[in-house]
C-alpha cells in the first residue's frame, strides 16, 4: 500500500559543492537499478510488483522474532534511514518489506543537534542528528493510523535519558493499533548515572530492558552498541532481562575535521559512523553474540547487496536491517527480498533458514577482545 503523500526529509539533501561524495563510489550500493547484477535464476527485478511478490512468497522467508512478531521476510529497514515509512511511499511498496524500524522516538519533542549534522566518509557517513523527533504523542497521532493499514510490521525505535523515559514512552505505545513492536535504542546517556550510556554497561542495559519488559507485552528488541570491548556480557544481560530479540549494531562513534582543520566538522563534534565501512565490525559482533544468546539476532551494518545479507545469516543473524544504502537507493531492500528468494530456489531450498549459522563454530570461540592483534 502506498502512502497518500510524500514527505522529503532533510537527511537526503545533496552534499555541499566543496565536498566530494566519496560514498557514492561504492559500486555495490550505488550502481543504477537497471544495470545492477541480479541473483542467478529468474529475472525477479524485472517482474511486475504482483509477480515479484508471488515469486518471493513461493519460498518461506518468514521470521519469528518472538512474542507473536512474525515478519514476512528477513529484510527490514533501519531506524533513522526510512523516516516513518510514508516518506518513501511513492518509490517503494512498503508492504513488501519484512519490517520498518521507524525514526527514534522520545518522550518529549527534540529539535536535535546543532548543524552540520551529516558528512560523507570513505565507505560510509557520519551523522549527528540528535534524535530530532516530534515526541511520542505526536508520532502516535500522526503515523499510527497509517501503519495500522499496512501489512508490514512497524517497530518503533525508542530512546530516552532515563529508565523512566523509556518506560513512559513504551506505555504510551502499548496497545496502539499499527505498532507491532519496540526497538530500544540504549546508546543514550543515562542521566541517572552521570551520562554513562546504557549500552556500554551490562547492569544498566539489563535494568532498562527489565523495566520496559514489565511495562509492555509488545515484542521487545534491544539495539546493541559496538563501542565496547566485549559485547557478550551485555548481550547476555539483556537477554536474561526479558528481551525477545537483539539488533546489532548501532553506529560507531567517530569525528570528522572541518575544512580549515581548526575544529571538528560536526556541530555536536561526535557522530555515528555507518555504511559499508562498519560491516566487518558488525559482522564480528553478530558472530560473537549469536554464540552466547538463544534469542534471535537482527544484524545491521553496511548491507549494500545480497552477499552482505548472506554473510550476516552465515554468522547467525535471522534477519538484517538495511540502513545507509537506502539514502542512495531506496529500492534496495525490496530487491534484496527477491534476490534472497531466488537464491533459495536456485539452491533447492524451501526456505532461507538453512543459510543461518553456517559459519558459526561448534562451541563458543574466544572473543576478539582476547588480544586479537597479538594472537599467534
Amino acid at each position: 500500500m502506498k502512502a497518500k503523500r510524500r514527505v522529503v526529509t532533510a537527511g537526503t539533501s545533496a552534499p555541499t559543492p566543496r565536498r566530494t561524495p566519496t560514498v557514492r563510489k561504492l559500486k555495490s550500493a550505488f550502481v543504477p537499478v537497471a544495470s545492477r547484477p541480479r541473483a542467478s535464476g529468474p529475472a525477479v527485478a524485472a517482474a511486475a510488483p504482483e509477480e515479484a511478490d508471488a515469486r518471493s512468497t513461493s519460498v518461506d522467508l518468514t521470521v519469528d522474532l518472538g512474542r507473536g512478531l512474525v515478519l514476512p521476510n528477513p529484510i527490514l529497514v533501519a531506524s533513522g534511514t526510512f523516516g516513518y515509512g510514508i516518506e518513501y511511499g511513492d518509490v517503494v511498496d512498503v508492504d513488501r518489506l519484512g519490517g520498518i524500524c521507524c525514526k527514534g522516538t522520545t518522550l518529549r519533542p527534540r529539535i536535535g543537534n546543532p548543524t552540520p549534522r551529516v558528512t560523507e566518509t570513505p565507505g560510509g557517513m557520519l551523522n549527528s542528528i540528535g534524535l530530532q523527533n516530534p515526541g511520542v504523542d505526536a508520532v502516535v497521532e500522526k503515523y499510527a493510523g497509517t501503519w495500522a493499514g499496512w501489512r508490514v510490521p512497524v517497530i518503533v525505535n525508542v530512546a530516552g535519558e532515563s529508565v523512566g523515559d523509556y518506560v513512559e514512552v513504551v506505555k504510551r505505545l502499548d496497545g496502539v493499533p499499527g505498532i507491532a513492536g519496540i526497538e530500544l535504542n540504549i546508546s543514550c546517556p543515562n542521566v541517572g548515572r552521570g551520562g554513562l550510556q546504557f549500552a556500554i554497561d551490562a547492569d544498566a542495559a539489563a535494568g532498562v530492558t527489565a523495566a520496559v519488559r514489565r511495562a509492555t507485552d509488545l515484542p521487545l528488541l534491544v539495539k546493541l552498541s559496538p563501542n565496547v570491548a566485549d559485547v557478550r556480557p551485555i548481550a547476555r544481560a539483556i537477554a536474561d532481562a526479558g528481551a525477545d530479540a537483539l539488533t546489532a549494531v548501532n553506529t560507531l562513534s567517530g569525528i570528522a575535521v572541518g575544512p580549515g582543520r581548526d575544529r571538528p566538522l560536526l556541530g555536536n563534534i561526535y557522530g555515528g559512523l555507518s555504511g559499508p565501512a562498519i560491516k566487518p565490525v558488525a559482522l564480528r559482533i553478530v558472530y560473537e553474540v549469536c554464540q552466547v544468546v538463544r534469542i534471535p539476532v537482527v544484524a545491521i551494518g553496511g548491507v549494500t547487496e545480497l552477499a552482505d545479507v548472506l554473510d550476516f545469516l552465515a554468522v547467525g543473524a535471522v534477519a538484517v536491517q538495511v540502513g545507509t544504502a537506502i539514502f542512495a537507493d531506496p529500492t534496495l531492500p525490496v530487491r534484496l527480498v527477491d534476490e534472497l528468494a531466488a537464491t533459495c530456489r536456485d539452491r533447492g531450498l524451501a526456505g532461507y533458514r538453512p543459510l543461518i549459522g553456517t559459519a558459526l563454530p561448534n562451541k563458543a570461540a574466544a572473543p576478539s577482545s582476547k588480544g586479537v592483534e597479538y594472537r599467534p
